[in-house]
């Protein structure tokens, strides 16, 4: 991203309804005028994700459970922030493989409490595997 993103991001929401709208829904805008061409790329191909290995060997992170969410999204979470946030974030989860860009920010946060109230190992591995499948086909990403 570029330097000043928040900063950006503030003066795009305010001047452009689309952008407003979009980001109101899912948290994010799929044509973000914040990314570096690079970064594009990066994301394209997760590669961006790579760091985050350092993460989960340090323990702050597992490969699997839900995306870590902003501070400034803890009060949009409308209480599901009780749940989510008792659990360490994961590399990739259940909302990753169930849709990621496609879903809103409610549905993200109802994805992850199904998650968390559903874990099982057979579901860690799915959810492992079925991202190795979205990164090399491109999916969802």
């Amino acid at each position: 991203m570029y330097i000043n993103s928040e900063d950006l991001l503030e003066t795009l929401l305010t001047a452009n309804d689309q952008y407003y709208a979009e980001y109101k829904v899912f948290h994010k805008i799929k044509l973000d005028p914040r990314i570096t061409p690079l970064g594009r790329i990066l994301r394209k191909t997760s590669l961006d994700e790579l760091p985050q290995i350092l993460n989960i060997l340090l323990g702050d992170m597992n490969f699997v459970g839900p995306r870590a969410y902003l501070p400034s999204e803890k009060n949009k979470m409308a209480g599901h922030n009780n749940i989510i946030h008792k659990v360490t974030p994961g590399l990739t989860g259940w909302w990753q493989v169930m849709g990621r860009n496609n879903i809103s920010f409610q549905k993200r946060l109802e994805l992850d409490v199904y998650y968390i109230r559903n874990f099982t190992f057979w579901l860690d591995f799915y959810i492992f595997m079925k991202t190795f499948t979205m990164i090399f086909t491109g999916n969802g990403v």
